[in-house]
């Protein structure tokens, strides 16, 4: 039993007691922080302590303290500089590793091939552990190729684990989806990555040959005749390739014909001709660019000897076809009854004939320009119909969507709400228009005229608006080239003609004087005479019925 050497009892019920004298069950605290510093705390004796106890256990810590190194308690002075933390998707962000692989893809019901080999790309991307792969694109392959698998994690197992790039290495298998891709090579940055964390890179394998591509560079033993031409080899070779020929269709035989320009394709990859119309802006043609659709133009026809029921041409009636040698520049060749004059070729058809036809000289020729009927030539305005003002109906001759004429801003702002009144009398052989008085307005704003007619009692004729607000023509003036009247033509005594009524300006404000004698060097001395005598004369009457009033 264990013995309880503190009171010479034994640890057993009935031998123990409670120490009444103890007042703190805490546990106590054996560390304190001393100028910033984690120290241990010596322990105080308390009540039933050995205190050389202690003091033993006090000088054994301060010994291993002094033993302990400073760098376990400090640190490294190496490490005493903290660096600063890089996040994984930063410090591994562009950073992909790329894998060149292969996969078999089985052929089913073929007897000449079992498999097809298939490269194809894995990325892997060192940011968040996805990858994509990727198949290069083969011309004319006839397969759907390009990116197999989007960037994604891919499963390792079904527990849910992921690939690494710990589980990538050369000359492995990679099976996702079912499908296994053998890894052969990889580039210089993966293989530099893998190395610097330890792993260590098995040697490339070179990439297996496909089995149909090997077939095809080897010549396959025929048991028949060959054909004269070979289409494959024809589409392989010549596909978009194309030679244009610039050229000018003769069409002024028929009614309102003309001569066009045109451009004439000819399709190496299937000896096809097509012929497209060249439009030019506000030709007034309708935009039909297909003169004449993609086809095999006919030049022989074999010799028939009964009638034919259908339109089209078949091949067993037709000898011989357009090839590329009947398209020279220089001279014209007839297509379907229609007259082309070749008078250019662009580069690639130059190259072409020099390669494959050296004999045939491809020397452009210069064609007659058209003379341009309306180039200098004014455009006819038509006469004024009298509908409207003059500018607003002009509008409609200038554009197919006539605007609003152009107004002068500035000066309608300047010569806002300024008028000009004249009194005037009605010239006219009738003598009871010779008690009519009228006012004559001028809106210097926009240089139109209004008349009014003063009412006078037992007349016999209502007054008010004679004219409405209008520009008024001079009698001499032309439809076409309208003259305006002008405040320089209003003189005292003058007669202006409206509209077949003559009026004869009798006096005038003294707004008018003040503004023409503003404006001297644009009006007539006989314009302005006149209207210094009518206020001159005014003045002296009404002085001297002043000086008669005064007696």
């Amino acid at each position: 039993a264990a013995m309880d050497y503190r009171h010479g009892l034994p640890f057993l019920p009935g031998y123990t007691f409670r120490d009444v004298s103890k007042s703190a069950f805490h546990r106590p605290q054996t560390l304190n922080y001393m100028n910033g510093y984690a120290l241990p705390r010596r322990p105080t004796v308390g009540i039933g302590q050995d205190p050389l106890l202690s003091e033993h256990l006090i000088q054994q810590e301060l010994s291993e303290l002094d033993v302990r190194p400073s760098d376990l308690t400090y640190g490294s002075s190496e490490e005493s500089l903290a660096q600063d933390f890089i996040p994984a998707h930063v410090a591994l962000d562009k950073k992909v590793l790329r894998f060149y692989a292969y996969f078999e893809e089985d052929v089913l019901y073929s007897p000449e091939e079992l498999y097809r080999v298939r490269p194809v790309v894995i990325y892997y991307y060192l940011e968040d552990d996805s990858m994509c792969i990727i198949e290069p694109m083969v011309e004319n392959s006839g397969i759907p190729q390009g990116k197999r698998i989007k960037r994604q994690r891919l499963p390792k197992n079904e527990c849910g684990e992921y690939y690494q790039w710990k589980d990538l290495n050369l000359g492995m298998d990679l099976e996702v989806y079912g499908v296994k891709y053998r890894i052969t090579q990889c580039d210089a940055f993966t293989k530099e990555f893998m190395e610097s964390e330890g792993m260590v890179v098995n040697d490339p394998e070179p990439m297996p040959e496909d089995p149909y591509n090997k077939r095809r560079t080897k010549p396959q033993p025929f048991y028949r005749t060959p054909p004269e031409f070979d289409r494959m080899h024809q589409f392989l070779t010549m596909d978009r390739k194309v030679l244009r020929f610039f050229a000018m269709w003769d069409d002024s035989d028929s009614l309102f014909g003309d001569t066009k320009p045109v451009t004439i394709q000819y399709f190496l990859v299937d000896d096809t001709v097509e012929i497209r119309e060249v439009h030019k802006p506000n030709s007034g043609r309708d935009p039909f660019p297909v003169l004449m659709r993609r086809q095999r133009l006919p030049k022989k026809f074999k010799p028939v000897t009964f009638p034919s029921c259908v339109l089209e041409v078949s091949k067993d009636e037709v000898d011989q076809y357009y090839s590329p040698k009947d398209f020279r520049v220089g001279q014209t060749v007839t297509l379907l009854g229609r007259r082309f004059q070749l008078y250019d070729c662009d580069g690639f058809t130059k190259e072409y004939f020099q390669r494959n036809h050296p004999d045939i000289e491809m020397k452009p020729t210069e064609i007659p320009k058209e003379v341009d009927t309306l180039q200098g030539k004014e455009m006819e305005v038509p006469h004024y119909n009298g509908f409207g003002s003059l500018e607003d109906s002009l509008q409609n001759c200038l554009s197919l969507i006539p605007k609003p004429p152009k107004k002068n801003v500035l000066k309608m702002l300047e010569n806002d709400h300024r008028v000009l009144r004249y009194s005037a009398r009605l010239e006219s052989l009738n003598p009871e228009d010779e008690c009519r008085r009228f006012i004559l307005s001028y809106f210097l704003s926009n240089d139109m005229i209004s008349i009014y007619e003063k009412p006078t009692r037992n007349s016999g004729i209502i007054g008010g608006k004679f004219l409405e607000k209008t520009r008024i023509p001079k009698p001499n003036s032309t439809v076409q080239h309208p003259e305006y009247y002008s405040p320089a033509d209003f003189a005292i005594g003058a007669t202006v003609e409206v509209f077949s009524h003559r009026f004869v300006l009798t006096d005038a404000d003294q707004y008018v004087l003040t503004y023409l004698e503003s404006n001297s060097s644009q009006i007539p001395s006989q314009t302005l005479d006149s209207l210094q005598k009518k206020h001159g004369m005014a003045c002296g009457n009404i002085q001297h019925t002043y000086l008669i009033h005064i007696c």
